[in-house]
C-alpha cells in the first residue's frame, strides 16, 4: 500500500514537470488516434525527412543519426546499431526516388561508422557516448545489415569493414547455435531468441561474398532460436528486459529473422516455424489494427498502450509472407497495423515532430516513453514501401 502511495506520488510529480510539449502531446494522445490516415506517400515523406532532420540534429555531430527526439530532452547523440539499419533504408529511398540527398547521406553515415569498428569487427553497444564501450553480438548484426546495403549500392569500401563484422560474428556464436560471448550491457542477461535479426546480417553478407560460413553460421543460430518456439508460435527469451511479456518490437525482430532467413535458404521447414510464430501474432491484432505493446504466451495483452516500432515490423513481415503464400489474411493484418501507426504520425506541426514515430502509442506509454525513436521512423517506412509495391502488382 506504501509503495502503491509512492509511487503514485512520483508519477504525480513526474507530470508536474514536463514540458508544455510532452503535456500536448499526452493530451492529443488521450483524446485517441486521429481518424484520418495521411496515406503511404505522405507518411513515408515525412518520415524519410525526419531521418535526415535526425541525422542534421544528432547531439554529437558526426554523421550518424541521432537516437531519438525527446518531448523531455530533445535531440540525443547519435546511436550506431539503428544507424546501421537505417542506411539500407537510405539507400533503397534514394534509388527509389531519384534522390541523391538520402545516398549520399547513407555514405555519411556507413563512414562514420566504419571509423568507429573495433579492430576485431565488432561495434559498440548503446549510443555512441555510452559506457562501457565494448563489442556487442545484436549491434554487429544490425551494422552489419547496412555494410551489407553499403557493399551492394557502392562497392568496395565497405566490402572489408562488413567482412570484419561478419567474421566477428561467425567466430563468437556458440556451439550450440546461440550467441553469448558479447552480450549488451544494455539489457537484462540471458539468451535472446531475437538475435535471429544478426543472422539476417549474416545472410546479407554471404550474399556478396559466398562461402566464408557465414550462412552456415547464421542458420545454426536461427535453428537454435527454433527451439525457444512453443507450440502456439510463442517464443521464449524474446525480449530486452521481461522475457515473460515480450516487446512487439523484439517479437518483431525474431520474425523477421525467421523470414530472411527463408528467402536466403527457401526451406519450408523455416517457413512453417515462421508462420507459428505470425499466426500467433495475428491473433493479437484488433479491427482498428492496435497491437499490444507487451504480449503475454497465449499471445494476450499484457499493456495497454502500442508499441509502433513492433507494429511495422510484424506488418513488413505479414507482407512478406502473404507475396510467399498469397493468403490475403496477412496482407489484410498488415494492412491494417499499417494504418493504424500512420494514423500516429503528424506530418505537419513542429519540424522535430513532423514525420517522427513515437515509442508507443499514447505517447507515455514504457517503451521510448516521450520519444520519437529513428529505427520507428526507419521500419516504418519499409513497411509501408512494400505494402505499395504490393498494391502497384495487384
Amino acid at each position: 500500500m506504501l509503495n502503491a502511495a509512492k509511487q503514485v506520488l512520483r508519477n504525480w510529480r513526474e507530470q508536474a514537470s514536463l514540458p508544455a510539449e510532452a503535456k500536448a502531446e499526452a493530451a492529443r494522445d488521450a483524446r485517441g488516434l486521429p481518424a484520418q490516415d495521411p496515406g503511404i506517400d505522405a507518411a513515408v515523406k515525412a518520415a524519410l525527412q525526419w531521418l535526415k532532420r535526425a541525422q542534421d540534429q544528432s547531439a554529437s555531430h558526426d554523421g550518424g543519426v541521432a537516437r531519438d527526439f525527446s518531448l523531455k530532452n530533445g535531440w540525443a547523440v547519435s546511436y550506431p546499431e539503428t544507424t546501421g539499419y537505417i542506411v539500407s533504408t537510405m539507400i533503397d529511398c534514394g534509388q527509389r526516388f531519384q534522390d541523391p540527398d538520402s545516398l549520399e547521406r547513407a555514405r555519411r553515415m556507413l563512414d562514420w561508422l566504419v571509423s568507429i569498428q573495433f579492430p576485431e569487427g565488432g561495434f559498440m553497444g548503446g549510443k555512441i557516448n555510452a559506457t562501457p564501450r565494448v563489442p556487442v553480438t545484436f549491434n554487429t548484426g544490425q551494422i552489419l545489415i547496412g555494410l551489407a546495403s553499403g557493399v551492394g549500392a557502392f562497392g568496395e569500401p565497405y566490402l572489408a569493414p562488413m567482412n570484419k563484422a561478419a567474421a566477428f560474428l561467425r567466430d563468437s556464436l556458440d556451439a550450440d547455435g546461440c550467441w553469448r560471448k558479447h552480450a549488451t550491457p544494455f539489457a537484462e542477461r540471458g539468451d535472446k531468441t531475437y538475435e535471429t535479426h544478426v543472422s539476417w546480417g549474416l545472410f546479407e553478407a554471404a550474399r556478396h561474398v559466398g562461402d566464408q560460413g557465414y550462412a552456415e553460421a547464421a542458420l545454426r543460430q536461427v535453428e537454435w532460436a527454433f527451439t525457444q518456439q512453443q507450440a502456439n508460435g510463442w517464443l521464449a527469451n524474446c525480449c530486452l528486459n521481461i522475457p515473460a511479456t515480450p516487446l512487439t518490437h523484439t517479437l518483431g525482430y525474431a520474425l523477421r529473422g525467421f523470414m530472411e532467413a527463408h528467402r536466403f535458404t527457401k526451406d519450408e521447414h523455416i517457413l512453417r516455424r515462421a508462420i507459428k510464430t505470425a499466426d500467433g501474432l495475428m491473433t493479437a491484432l484488433r479491427p482498428d489494427g492496435f497491437i499490444p505493446g507487451r504480449l503475454k504466451p497465449d499471445w494476450s495483452a499484457a499493456v495497454d498502450w502500442s508499441c509502433l516500432t513492433g507494429e511495422v515490423q510484424i506488418a513488413h513481415s505479414w507482407l512478406m509472407l502473404y507475396e510467399l503464400t498469397g493468403q490475403k489474411k496477412y496482407r489484410d493484418a498488415a494492412k491494417l497495423a499499417n494504418r493504424y501507426v500512420r494514423r500516429a504520425i503528424a506530418i505537419d506541426g513542429p519540424e522535430d515532430q513532423r514525420g517522427g514515430v513515437k515509442g508507443s502509442f499514447p505517447v507515455d506509454g514504457d517503451y521510448g516513453q516521450w520519444e520519437y525513436l529513428n529505427w520507428a521512423a526507419k521500419f516504418m517506412i519499409d513497411a509501408n514501401l512494400l505494402e505499395q509495391d504490393i498494391d502497384g502488382r495487384a
